[in-house]
């Protein structure tokens, strides 16, 4: 289930996705930037590993790729392309 519509508040460091059932979804960058699916991530997060991210992280960009969006953050990290169906279950 793709969102309706998605946005991006740096003020509030949330990523907002409105989903066809009515929901409304908050995301907050920091969390986001520490649950990034990339296979680097991934990877640390197995080894049992917390990713120690700086709570001012920002998403400055938003890239759709149709399954999901790319996230671009502050810190320079853009390697993640998060699923719909993964941003649904965060």
């Amino acid at each position: 289930m793709n969102p309706l519509s998605a946005g991006n508040s740096q003020s509030k460091q949330q990523l907002r996705l409105n989903w066809p059932d009515g929901r409304e979804h908050l995301l907050d960058h920091a969390e986001l930037r520490r649950q990034c699916p990339c296979s680097q991530c991934r990877a640390f997060r197995l080894r049992g590993m917390t990713p120690m991210v700086d709570a001012r992280v920002r998403v400055v960009e938003l890239n759709p790729q149709g399954y999901g969006l790319q996230l671009v953050f502050s810190d320079g990290h853009e390697r993640g392309i998060y699923p719909w169906a993964y941003l649904a279950e965060l």
